[in-house]
């Protein structure tokens, strides 16, 4: 299968170099970027750059640079400042943060205190009607102490607040705004909302008033490309500058870097693809199932053939980067012998060298479908038939929500960079529609850790519990992690000093320049 596939890459490869010299001689007198504009390619429009609305990554990822966050994170994923350049927890109901003096909103109005106390006011009264008032479910109220204090009283300890209230998660908004910020946002980032057309493209511009360091892009248009291939022939024509995590496959990404007009970047990135189980289901309700698909799978040639060896092998729903990270913990490295004497002991004889059929759902993207059939072949080998079903991903993503589903196929983006996310995910209180508990994971002792972690203020002490979290998911099975896709962006030599970060965010911006 493997040798296959590597072979039909290369023929698709030769194919799209043919593809993109002859669309590139065609078109080469397509229009060039303004000299003072970057233009970055994403997929599709934003659907709401409200930061307390929005919550597609389009939207957090542009509102992330139009507003500012309470706090930041740092590269291990930890809180930094942000705003409030510092803030004290003198009891765990009682969060006090100090804002930074001098801050200014795009329309001159300055931010205080009363303003971080409606952004997150306006959530949880429900002015403004958003999901993202679930993780704020703990706080009692807030209070604006001065015009730079903001007190946030709790009704039970909640250590994960400090990670709601940075990157990507609330931009502060001005005091009194309701849906106008939908239409023309106004934030204190650095970079100022000019315009935005649906399916079309956003423009920003330089914040030259900016309270921190001020970017050296005096403009950026994100243009709407919603396919891989138009992508990669915009970026060659040179219509269009920066593509990161995109539609572009790994082999067409592999026939770009060989354009000497277009540099191709990576870095370790914190997006997980993993396996989920429906533990309802009479035959994957056994753990020694369960383990022993696990062990039936080869992640590592996936990894080489259908990535190019830009991911990197998962232990854990948190990405190796967090402060909370546990690798030490069971790995279930490729071994069919022992998937199948798991499956021996668990009571499935292979009959004709089968020993049962299982559907996995996934979305037609053709990297799934592609890894889905590899993994096909490989559950083969131990007596395992793998059904497959794709759909287009509204109905896959629809079903998965409503536990229609004996296995499924996702990625987590963004929310799995805190330990918040065994609360989302395995907690018995968040089976849906409460939570992304959607195998039906129960578990009492996970349960009482991931409470007892929430309550827990202190990281070095909350660090422990997560630590056996992770040990108990990794034996118990809810998910099989396959790997963390790293973050690889592709760029015209004109764009310099581009930093990618761990998330995969666009805070890259904040620094990257555009040659004279």
């Amino acid at each position: 299968m493997h040798k296959h596939r590597s072979s039909g890459s290369a023929g698709s490869l030769g194919s799209l170099a043919a593809l993109l010299l002859c669309c590139l001689i065609v078109s080469s007198c397509s229009k060039k970027p303004p000299a003072d504009t970057l233009v970055m390619i994403i997929e599709s429009s934003p659907t709401n750059l409200d930061p307390r609305v929005g919550v597609d990554a389009f939207s957090e990822r542009i509102d992330s640079l139009i507003f500012d966050d309470l706090l930041t994170r740092s590269e291990d994923l930890s809180v930094a400042p942000g705003l409030a350049e510092s803030w004290d927890v003198p009891d765990p109901l009682t969060y006090v943060f100090h804002l930074h003096r001098g801050v200014k909103f795009h329309d001159g109005r300055p931010l205080t205190a009363r303003d971080v106390k409606w952004t997150f006011d306006s959530l949880m009264q429900h002015v403004i009607r958003s999901i993202k008032a679930g993780p704020y479910r703990y706080v009692d109220h807030i209070e604006a102490a001065d015009d730079y204090t903001v007190v946030f009283h709790m009704k039970e300890p909640d250590a994960s607040l400090l990670w709601n209230v940075s990157d990507d998660s609330i931009g502060v908004v001005p005091q009194g705004t309701t849906d106008e910020m939908t239409r023309h946002p106004i934030g204190s980032g650095p970079f100022k909302f000019v315009s935005a057309e649906t399916d079309r493209e956003v423009i920003l511009e330089r914040n030259n008033e900016y309270w921190g360091a001020e970017p050296k892009l005096s403009r950026i248009r994100f243009a709407v490309v919603p396919d891989g291939t138009t992508e990669a022939l915009e970026l060659r024509k040179g219509s269009c500058d920066l593509s990161i995590n995109s539609y572009i496959t790994p082999d067409m990404i592999l026939t770009l870097s060989h354009d000497p007009d277009l540099v191709v970047e990576s870095s370790p990135g914190t997006r997980l693809a993993y396996l989920g189980f429906n533990l309802r289901d009479p035959i994957l309700k056994d753990v020694r199932v369960r383990q022993a698909i696990a062990y039936a799978l080869d992640r590592k040639p996936m990894i080489e053939y259908l990535w190019r060896g830009e991911a990197q092998i998962a232990r854990s729903v948190l990405p190796r980067q967090s402060w909370a990270y546990n690798g030490d913990v069971p790995a279930y490295d490729h071994d069919p012998a022992k998937a199948m004497r798991l499956l021996d002991i668990a009571g499935y004889p292979a009959v004709n060298g089968v020993r049962f059929h299982i559907t996995m759902k996934t979305s037609t993207d053709e990297n799934t479908r592609l890894m889905v059939a590899v993994m096909q072949q490989q559950l083969r080998k131990v007596g395992v038939a793998l059904d497959i079903r794709s759909y287009e991903f509204a109905t896959f993503f629809s079903d998965v929500t409503h536990g229609a589903f004996q296995m499924y196929g996702l990625r987590w983006i963004g929310g799995n960079e805190d330990p918040d996310i065994f609360e989302h995910a395995f907690h018995s209180s968040q089976l849906p529609p409460n939570g992304a508990n959607r195998g039906y994971y129960l578990n009492s002792e996970i349960d009482h850790l991931i409470d007892q972690a929430r309550r827990e203020v202190d990281p070095k002490l909350r660090k422990p519990l997560y630590d056996q979290v992770q040990l108990i998911l990794a034996r118990d099975l809810p998910y099989i992690n396959l790997w963390y896709l790293d973050n690889v962006a592709v760029h015209t030599r004109r764009v310099r000093n581009l930093q990618l970060n761990p998330a995969g965010n666009y805070d890259f911006l904040r620094t990257a320049e555009l040659a004279p």
